[in-house]
């Protein structure tokens, strides 16, 4: 439930904090107080997109803070999947700059605006006199039932199928249309595939030659090269083996006359085992090392039939050559065995609309159950609205073929008179008669308590007298299973609430600002009183409110 609302620096309101309670509440107020700015607000708090002019200081920032108590666990994963912490005490706070920039926060952690409204929409459900057109809509009106009938489970394993029927007839249809083509089209896939298969492609082989190449087209510089290296080491008068020879017996002598030198005739002794290792190695490279005009001859025509097919099919890379001969190879197999995959699709699509059938039996069955028992509640609510022949009546038609959500259409049917039959609530209900009817619907369905605070604004507009008693009358038991507060001008409305806000404005200051304050029972009746009497409070006007408040 909303527990506080604080607003700071928005419209026409410089500082409010007002405390609802659970229950009944009732906002009223003269045109103009604010009520409606109030709602904005909330709206803002909740990630609705706000008009950037709404700052009252264009110099400060504006900030809006809705506190809930949560008690509700269903709502949990959808904080987790957000990476949000499950808290009974919630805040969500909304911050507008002078620069026109916006945050939003839940409980002190950054969010963006559409996770702010996702779960904004799970705690608040705000209804002005405009949205009863809702009921006209096909949409809505099949949420709602799969709400009544809590098919959300049912609903997801039946999506989840369907995602798969449509992914499955898609296959299903490419393999057909594969078959119906020309045959020309795999005749060069074939080909293609076959110059490719001759070539005899081998994995990392396009590199190796390339370093093989290089090796046997500098074979006599290399050659040269090693032999002069070997030369230089021990194959010439002044080889460095033959250096490290003389250096070993002069330090042998040396180590007599001066010992501490005998460490390093070691290390050149040492030396001279490693340069013998190297020496050792430059030759057997210098005998390895050879020039065959025939394998240079051989690789280099390899080289060019791979670089030639690589520049054919437009690929920088050899790798990607081998991918594209395998892809050819799947696609001429597949084209092959075409008739045979076809039916292996077509079971798959045939076993994925048994079981979608069974899932939207399912769902058609609950929302008829649903449909039966709601139809009923609502007929009984609205009749009480003075349309004692109204008639309400949920049709679920199955149809042909299969739809994201089934295979039901969902029609609203509505008569306000008697001996008229029901038809489409979109052709036969006024706008009246459409609020009545939407109130009817949202007592019916506030027993599931799918959303714990619902807000009307002015949804009571155009009626009075009985009709309006009992419309408070229905608010008040719809507040006893969850949290209702409404902004409205009748006052048998406002008497039947269990808390009542008067919202007004102040005009003593620079500027006009909007205030709100939770009514004592002495002030409540003086408030009803003027309702009562347009503003003018007489003492008749002051009994009636005793009574209403007492009824």
């Amino acid at each position: 439930m909303l527990k506080q609302l604080h607003i700071s620096n928005y419209a026409l309101i410089d500082e409010l904090e007002v405390n609802f309670q659970p229950g009944f509440n009732v906002i009223t107020g003269e045109t103009g107080a604010g009520k409606s700015i109030l709602l904005g607000a909330l709206s803002f708090a909740l990630g609705e997109r706000a008009d950037t002019n709404v700052l009252y200081d264009k110099e400060k920032k504006c900030v809006v803070e809705a506190h809930f108590k949560l008690t509700d666990e269903t709502l949990k994963p959808l904080f987790e999947d957000n990476d949000l912490d499950f808290e009974t005490d919630c805040i969500f706070r909304r911050e507008l700059n002078p620069q026109k920039k916006s945050r939003a926060f839940i409980n002190d952690t950054p969010v963006a605006l559409q996770t702010m409204k996702e779960i904004g929409d799970q705690l608040v459900d705000i209804h002005s006199q405009h949205d009863s057109l809702l009921l006209t809509d096909a949409n809505f009106q099949l949420r709602l039932l799969d709400d009544i009938a809590q098919n959300e489970t049912i609903l997801a394993d039946y999506q989840a199928e369907y995602d798969n029927y449509n992914a499955l007839k898609r296959k299903l249809n490419d393999l057909k249309e594969m078959a119906t083509k020309n045959t020309a089209e795999n005749d060069y896939l074939k080909f293609q595939l076959d110059e490719l298969d001759k070539a005899d492609l081998k994995e990392g082989e396009y590199t190796d030659i390339e370093q093989t190449l290089s090796v046997m087209e500098n074979a006599e510089e290399i050659k040269t090269l090693l032999v002069t290296a070997n030369g230089l080491l021990d194959d010439s008068e002044n080889a460095i083996m033959g250096q490290c020879n003389a250096l070993t017996s002069t330090l042998q002598r040396l180590k007599h006359l001066l010992p501490d030198t005998e460490e390093l005739a070691e290390r050149i002794e040492n030396l001279k085992v490693e340069l013998k290792d190297i020496a050792y190695d430059l030759r057997r490279k210098e005998d390895e090392t050879s020039f065959d005009e025939g394998q240079l001859q051989l690789l280099q025509e390899r080289y060019d039939l791979l670089s030639r097919l690589m520049m054919k099919h437009r690929i920088g890379d050899f790798n990607e050559l081998i991918a594209l001969r395998d892809s050819l190879k799947e696609k001429v197999n597949a084209f092959e065995n075409i008739d045979e995959e076809i039916a292996k699709a077509q079971k798959q699509l045939d076993a994925s609309i048994k079981h979608l059938s069974q899932k939207a039996k399912t769902l058609h069955d609950r929302r008829c159950q649903a449909a039966t028992a709601f139809s009923d509640k609502v007929t009984k609510l609205v009749r009480q609205l003075a349309m004692p022949f109204a008639q309400f009546h949920v049709s679920v038609e199955s149809q042909e073929g299969f739809g994201s959500k089934g295979t039901d259409a969902i029609r609203f049917l509505f008569s306000a008179n008697k001996g008229i039959a029901v038809d489409d609530l979109r052709r036969v209900a006024s706008g009246g008669e459409l609020s009545r009817l939407m109130l009817s619907i949202k007592s019916a369905v506030s027993d599931y308590n799918y959303i714990p605070t619902l807000i009307f604004d002015e949804i009571d507009t155009g009626v009075s007298g009985e009709v309006a008693a009992k419309i408070g009358g229905i608010m008040r038991q719809m507040g006893q299973s969850l949290q209702l507060i409404s902004i409205t001008h009748l006052p048998q409305v406002a008497s039947q609430a269990e808390h009542h806000y008067f919202i007004y404005k102040n005009n003593e200051g620079e500027r006009t600002q909007s205030h709100i304050r939770l009514l004592d029972s002495s002030e409540r009746i003086g408030e009803i009183a003027k309702m009562l009497s347009n503003d003018k409070i007489t003492p008749e006007a002051l009994k009636a409110a005793e009574v209403l408040l007492r009824s």
